[in-house]
C-alpha cells in the first residue's frame, strides 16, 4: 500500500459560519384584533475550533481539504421563534502545532496537549428580530437586522513534533536501526543516505511502565541549516525535544572522522536555533562491532574530550546500557 506524504506545513483557509437573519413577523392567532410583533432572533454561525489531537502526527489531511467551513445560522422565525445556531466545526491537528497568521506570521497559539482548543474563526451573531423594536409609539415594527458575516482568515500551520528525545546524526549514521533497537517504532532500514524520509517517532517503555518518546530525524549534513540537503526541511522538529542523542558512526564507514561529523551536527543545530547548543544531551558511539572503530574511537576522544556509549545497533551490544543512560538524562535530578 501506498504510504502518504508526510506534510508539517500547510497553508488553510476557515470560514465561519453566517449568522443567521432576524425575522420581521407579527402575531396571527384567530379571535386576537392586534398581533404584535413576534420576529424571532438569527442563529449565531458556527465558529471554527483547531483541536490537538495525539493520534495524528502529520497535517497530510488538511494538506488536501485547506478550506474549512463552519455552519451557518439559521434564520429567525415568527412566534420569536430563535434560528438555530451554526454547527461548530472542530478541526484535529498533531499536538506540536504552531498556528500563525499567514500575511504577519505571528505567532497566535502553540497547540502542544491532547485535547486543547483554540478558536480560530469567529461565527457572526444572528440579527434580531422586529420583536426588540416595539415601543408605546411604535406598536408594528416592521424593522429587523440581517446575520453578521462570520471570520474568515488565512492560517499557516507549522508541526514540531513533540518528543522527548531527538536523536541526530549525519546519514548513515545507525539512527533508524538504534531507533529500532531501544523503542517500538520499526522504520525501514537500508544501506543508503537518506533512508528516512520523514521523522518517526517510537516510544521506550521501561520496567516501571514508565515511558519515553524518540524521534529519528531524518539525518543532516553540512549546511543543513541553509537548505542543504533533506535534514533542514526537519530541523523545526528538534527544537521541542527537551534532550539530544548524537549518533556518530564511529567506523566512518562513508569517508567521514566522527569528531567532524559531531562538531558540524552541533554546529548545525545552533546555527538554526541556539538554545540547541546547550540543551542536554549524549553522545553515542554506533557500530563499534566493526574492528576500525576502535582505532577511530580513541582518536574521537582524543580531539572532543567526549567519552561516548558505545553500541552497535545491529548486533545489540551495548543497547541496554544506551537505555539505562537515556532513562538516567531523562530523570529528573
Amino acid at each position: 500500500m501506498k504510504s502518504h506524504k508526510f506534510i508539517d506545513l500547510v497553508t488553510i483557509y476557515v470560514h465561519a459560519g453566517d449568522g443567521g437573519n432576524g425575522s420581521a413577523s407579527f402575531r396571527r392567532e384567530k379571535f386576537v384584533a392586534k398581533g404584535g410583533p413576534d420576529g424571532g432572533d438569527g442563529g449565531r454561525g458556527g465558529h471554527v475550533i483547531l483541536k490537538a489531537n495525539k493520534d495524528i502526527n502529520s497535517l497530510t489531511r488538511l494538506y488536501f481539504t485547506p478550506h474549512q467551513r463552519a455552519g451557518h445560522g439559521g434564520n429567525g422565525g415568527g412566534k420569536r421563534s430563535h434560528g438555530r445556531n451554526g454547527r461548530d466545526l472542530f478541526v484535529d491537528v498533531p499536538c506540536g502545532t504552531e498556528v500563525r497568521d499567514k500575511e504577519s506570521h505571528k505567532l497566535l497559539c502553540d497547540i502542544v496537549t491532547h485535547g486543547q482548543e483554540f478558536l480560530v474563526a469567529r461565527g457572526g451573531a444572528g440579527g434580531r428580530g422586529n420583536c426588540h423594536w416595539k415601543t408605546s409609539t411604535h406598536q408594528a415594527p416592521r424593522e429587523f437586522t440581517e446575520g453578521e458575516p462570520g471570520e474568515e482568515n488565512t492560517l499557516r500551520l507549522e508541526l514540531k513534533l513533540v518528543a522527548d528525545i531527538g536523536l541526530v546524526g549525519f546519514p548513515n549514521a545507525g539512527k533508524s536501526s538504534l531507533l529500532s533497537s531501544i523503542s517500538d517504532a520499526h522504520p525501514k532500514v537500508a544501506p543508503y543516505p537518506f533512508t528516512t524520509l520523514n521523522p518517526i517517532i517510537g516510544t521506550l517503555v521501561f520496567e516501571d511502565y514508565s515511558r519515553l518518546t524518540v524521534a529519528d530525524i531524518p539525518g543532516l549534513i553540512k549546511g543543513a541549516h541553509e537548505g542543504i540537503g533533506l535534514g533542514h526541511a526537519f530541523l523545526r522538529h528538534i527544537e521541542r525535544a527537551r534532550f539530544l542523542v548524537f549518533v556518530l558512526d564511529m567506523a566512518g564507514i562513508d569517508g567521514r572522522a566522527a569528531e567532524d561529523d559531531y562538531a558540524n551536527l552541533r554546529r548545525e543545530l545552533a546555527l538554526h536555533d541556539a538554545r540547541l547548543a546547550d540543551r542536554p544531551s549524549l553522545v553515542v558511539a554506533n557500530k563499534m562491532d566493526l574492528p576500525e572503530a576502535r582505532e577511530r574511537l580513541e582518536q574521537f576522544s582524543g580531539e572532543t574530550g567526549v567519552s561516548p556509549i558505545e553500541i552497535s545497533a545491529t548486533t545489540g551490544d551495548g543497547i541496554d546500557g544506551l537505555r539505562e543512560e537515556i532513562r538516567k538524562l531523562c530523570t529528573p535530578a
